[in-house]
């Protein structure tokens, strides 16, 4: 456990060994890693009821593995929208997904990815 009050943190040397371990034993659907962009997680993060943030794990139809990411509320609830809909208004939840994924879209070498 982490000496400093900011929850969930590790280690540099344990998400190290972590990421190291998983890509030793990584399924080929799953990707190394997943970038999204800084502005695209703000957004998310913006709900004015967000307090946590949440990652689920969906998979296309092609079979790849892909992070999808929602807010959720105080009481630890999903914040989904009530549309039906596949178009987004002022008034949808945002969620996101299709991150850049590794491979094919790779950070430059970190201790974290090689």
């Amino acid at each position: 456990m982490s000496e400093n009050s900011i929850q969930h943190s590790i280690s540099l040397q344990q998400a190290i060994d972590m990421t190291t371990l998983y890509r030793a034993n990584r399924p080929a659907a799953f990707p190394i890693c997943e970038t999204f962009e800084k502005s695209s997680v703000l957004a998310l993060l913006s709900h004015v009821d967000a307090a946590y943030l949440r990652v689920y794990y969906g998979m296309k139809a092609s079979g790849e593995v892909d992070a999808i990411l929602v807010v959720a509320n105080s009481e630890n609830e999903d914040i989904l929208s009530e549309s039906d809909t596949n178009e987004i208004d002022s008034t949808e939840t945002l969620i996101l997904e299709d991150g850049f994924r590794c491979p094919q879209y790779c950070p430059p070498s970190s201790p974290l990815n090689t």
